[in-house]
């Protein structure tokens, strides 16, 4: 990370949220969740930006497995996306991508909400 970033992998999630603001520009609000990932998923690849899609973790407490979590998008094995449709993004969103990023050892997400005219989008550092 450079001295001028103001977050971690902060060029990578700049990168992220351009291209989500394409996708939502040119599809606009009230589609279902997965053709935004679609699209967003196609800009990844055509710019060359590594990601899974509905990559597997696994949760555990006090070492015990207690199941596996499917995420919507991992970049580059650095941030979390979470896509949403919803009217804004709430708390119980912020808790779910910060139990995420908990589970996988991961230190940013972003959660990005494609339901309003513009996208909603939100930083989530653990």
């Amino acid at each position: 990370m450079s001295v001028n970033n103001k977050y971690m992998h902060s060029e990578l999630t700049d990168k992220i949220i351009n291209l989500a603001i394409k996708v939502h520009k040119a599809l606009g609000p009230g589609f279902p969740e997965r053709f935004y990932e679609k699209a967003l998923v196609y800009e990844l690849g055509k710019n060359k930006i590594n990601y899974n899609t509905e990559k597997n973790i696994y949760v555990k407490y006090d070492n015990i497995a207690l199941g596996i979590q499917r995420l919507d998008l991992v970049v580059d094995d650095k941030v979390i996306l979470e896509l949403k449709i919803a009217s804004e993004i709430n708390e119980a969103h912020t808790a779910q991508i910060v139990s995420y990023l908990k589970a996988s050892g991961m230190k940013i997400g972003l959660i990005l909400n494609f339901a309003k005219n513009k996208l909603e989008i939100k930083r989530v550092i653990v």
